[in-house]
């Protein structure tokens, strides 16, 4: 047991009036050069846990921080809590709000949503776990409609790339993307007025040569969607990584401190090849 903080703390008050000032007053007070979140006292983890009356705020100003997200919303109902997320340069333009209650939370999402805080127009709606917006991401991609096609020439143009794919079906556009010069990239979007028209694009030209190339063609994905699917990926190796190496991996411990990894292989040498992980 080591005594030490484990940085939240209870107060109770025997006047409520005295715990509401408290509230109203000391909250965000920076205490030994941190600031303090205040809040009514919620040991229901199951409510904390449930994400309702929990919203996303986003396109914050810099100047938004915790305690003006705070004092923004109060006004709509009891906040469980409120931040601002920060990194080493300050806020990161995005921040969320647990209201004790779901309708406290609606109330502010039609209130706000789509106002200007300190002249940017702010998006307010309510938050969703990861697991849900990867479902609906999922869902998404089950009727898409716009396709990516990269690794064609430079002499592709928006007509040649429309011809290339009007066989499929009705195209509603079609786009290569160019340089300064108006040279092509090497790739580009033809967005199907129909999702069985998109998926049957991908699955008869993906891996096709066109000029000597071997085109790629596969649904069009937004930013966020890509940066989840390859953060998914990663996950996905690392959990194969200490999956395959469960088997026969050792744990010794008891060691001396001079014991350095040269004298723990050979001291398990004689059984077999091994490496120290790290």
């Amino acid at each position: 047991m080591t005594l030490r903080s484990l940085g939240y703390a209870y107060v109770n008050f025997q006047q409520q009036a005295d715990a509401e000032r408290a509230l109203d007053t000391m909250n965000f007070n920076i205490i030994k050069g941190r600031p303090v979140r205040i809040m009514w006292s919620q040991r229901d983890p199951s409510l904390r846990k449930s994400g309702v009356g929990n919203i996303f705020i986003k396109n914050l100003d810099k100047s938004i921080d915790s305690k003006a997200l705070y004092d923004t919303f109060s006004a709509f109902g009891n906040i469980l809590s409120s931040k601002v997320m920060c990194d080493e340069n300050g806020s990161k333009g995005y921040g969320f709000v647990h209201f004790e209650t779901r309708e406290a939370a609606e109330r502010a999402i039609e209130r706000l949503n789509g106002m200007l805080l300190n002249d940017r127009k702010v998006f307010i709606g309510h938050f969703k776990s990861r697991k849900e917006r990867e479902a609906e991401m999922g869902a998404r991609a089950k009727k898409f409609t716009n396709v990516y096609v990269k690794n064609f020439g430079e002499d592709m143009d928006d007509d040649k790339l429309k011809e290339i794919f009007s066989k499929f079906g009705q195209t509603l556009s079609t786009r290569v993307m160019t340089d300064e010069s108006g040279k092509s990239k090497g790739f580009g979007f033809v967005n199907f007025e129909r999702h069985e028209d998109a998926q049957r694009a991908v699955d008869e030209i993906n891996g096709k040569e066109l000029n000597g190339k071997q085109l790629y063609v596969a649904r069009a994905q937004k930013k966020g969607e890509r940066q989840t699917e390859l953060k998914r990926k990663f996950e996905q190796m690392k959990q194969d990584g200490m999956t395959h190496y469960q088997g026969d991996n050792l744990y010794v411990k008891n060691l001396d401190d001079g014991l350095d990894d040269a004298r723990l292989r050979k001291e398990f040498s004689p059984l077999g090849p091994s490496r120290v992980p790290r």
